[in-house]
């Protein structure tokens, strides 16, 4: 594990919608200590504009999101991942590359809010509440004393994150 900044990424198939957001989350509530990305293994190649709208409305910074495919992160020029997580269920399936250096992963599913069809108000309370679990995940993690954790203890404590907020309040 890193002593400085934790290299966290972030992944789910198009990587259009979830896993931008928490990359957006996290890089904002990190304060430094964590640097997030995020990557689709089949990406959808644009970020979806109710994703971009709600972290503009929550003044997170948008420049820079795009879609991307998870191979940017496994090259030998990429950044180090100290964690990993998925967070939907199709990517939590498939096989991953073998990221360098080992890093900790957990499974942090939450329903996609870009495959909601319905009314304009429909579609935004699913991005809501999808940026609302990611928020109180990733919030949890943040919270972790990382340093004094071993491994396989924060093993569990990530692996339990994934498992809380599950369904909307």
């Amino acid at each position: 594990m890193s002593d400085g900044v934790y290299n966290v990424l972030f992944l789910c198939t198009g990587n259009s919608a979830r896993s931008i957001m928490a990359e957006a989350i996290l890089n904002r509530n990190g304060a430094g200590r964590f640097k997030a990305y995020s990557a689709g293994s089949n990406p959808a190649g644009e970020v979806r504009p109710e994703a971009l709208a709600l972290l503009k409305k929550l003044n997170f910074k948008t420049d820079g999101l795009r879609s991307k495919d998870w191979s940017e992160f496994a090259g030998p020029d990429a950044p180090v991942m100290d964690f990993v997580f998925t967070v939907c269920d199709n990517a939590a399936k498939e096989s991953c590359p073998v990221w360098p250096g080992q890093p900790m992963s957990a499974h942090w599913g939450l329903p996609d809010p870009a495959a909601v069809d319905g009314t304009e108000a429909e579609r935004q309370v699913a991005f809501n509440e999808a940026f609302r679990m990611l928020n109180t995940r990733i919030s949890i993690m943040t919270n972790l004393p990382m340093a004094s954790l071993d491994r396989l203890s924060l093993q569990k404590k990530l692996e339990d994150i994934g498992k809380t907020t599950r369904e909307p309040a």
